[in-house]
């Protein structure tokens, strides 16, 4: 067993998926409890020093927790040998032919007390929820730049990704030659591909504040927070996290829009407004008293953070410009697109 450990450290990702599907939380006490179907994964997982199959959807297929289908298992031929598709299972039907395409962005941004960007990036996901009879293949179209360099058509917004990791079921040698998104896709959801735009990013929801404290007996707390983009779209479940003395009580909160309330345990005012469009702004007045004589340099000044979620909208404008679906059958299939940008590491440092 160790062994076969130290071969899949290359895949350890694919290797704590699959245990997580099937033991929920990976912990050293569920190792401990299901040795035996560990012992077999490990041994559906790697075939001759080489990895097979990492999917638990089809792992699942032929082991389960209680090991009725081991004896199966012993006799699958492994893939090398038939070049079967192994992150997809053959004969799979439904009614109505769907794709469905998350394109998700996250932006992480640093922001300095004197307001200055110091860092921003943005960290992109497409996910697939496929649900497609046969055994089908699918080639996606972004607009990516160096396609079209490629291809002469330098035309129009286009993107630069960094850091491109795919799933397995993509054809990488296609991809390097022509920039081309080749690939049969596992059933059900999966993520396709990973990447990094480092970029200079805009806030889209810039944050003002003052802290002001008076001799020790009470703290006054002002966050302005405006939304940079556009106006028809709409930031929602937006959180402005306000960090506060850990001695701090009697909480008194007055704000334009939303509700604002005291987590004592995180020392924080948390901010929520379900709703925020673009270009508006919303004021939040927070009152505390502080009965002690605490340590400012103790406590350090911690910044404040933002979460939002806005759909319908990416910040970098990478756009599915085509999905498409061929399969022998020659049914007709419907793609759906949506895009969602949200916030990651958002972060905007306070002079006090």
């Amino acid at each position: 067993l160790s062994a076969q450990v130290l071969i899949c450290r290359n895949y350890k990702g694919d290797v704590d998926m699959v245990f997580t599907e099937y033991f929920k939380e990976l912990e050293e006490e569920s190792i401990q409890d299901n040795f035996v179907v560990v012992y077999e994964l490990l041994d559906e997982l790697m075939d001759f020093g080489f990895p097979q199959t990492t999917d638990s959807k089809i792992l699942q297929e032929y082991i389960t927790q209680e090991g009725t289908k081991l004896e199966v298992a012993k006799t699958k031929v492994p893939t090398t040998v038939t070049n079967a598709v192994s992150w997809r299972s053959e004969g799979i039907k439904y009614k109505k032919n769907e794709v469905f395409i998350d394109v998700i962005e996250s932006i992480n941004v640093l922001v300095n007390a004197n307001g200055s960007v110091m860092s921003s990036d943005i960290v992109g996901s497409i996910k697939l929820k496929t649900m497609l009879s046969g055994m089908p293949e699918l080639r996606l179209g972004l607009n990516d730049r160096v396609l079209f360099a490629l291809t002469g058509r330098d035309k129009g917004k286009t993107v630069v990704m960094e850091d491109v990791k795919f799933h397995q079921c993509v054809r990488l040698s296609r991809f390097e030659s022509d920039r081309t998104i080749s690939f049969i896709p596992p059933d059900g959801e999966s993520e396709l591909m990973s990447y990094r735009i480092n970029t200079h990013v805009k806030p889209l929801i810039w944050i003002e504040s003052i802290i002001e404290k008076f001799s020790h007996s009470r703290v006054e707390i002002m966050v302005k927070a405006k939304g940079q983009f556009k106006k028809q779209s709409v930031a929602n479940n937006v959180e402005v996290r306000v960090p506060v003395p850990s001695d701090a009580d009697s909480p008194k909160f007055k704000t334009s829009t939303g509700n604002a309330k005291y987590v004592p345990e995180k020392n924080l005012v948390v901010w929520t407004i379900k709703s925020f469009p673009g270009g508006k702004e919303f004021l939040m007045r927070a009152h505390f008293g502080l009965p002690s004589v605490e340590n400012d340099e103790a406590e350090g000044k911690p910044p404040i953070t933002v979460k939002f979620e806005i759909p319908y909208f990416t910040v970098s404008g990478i756009q599915v410009r085509y999905m498409k679906i061929i399969e022998k059958s020659g049914y007709q299939a419907l793609p759906w697109v949506r895009y969602i940008t949200q916030s990651g590491d958002y972060q905007l440092r306070t002079n006090v």
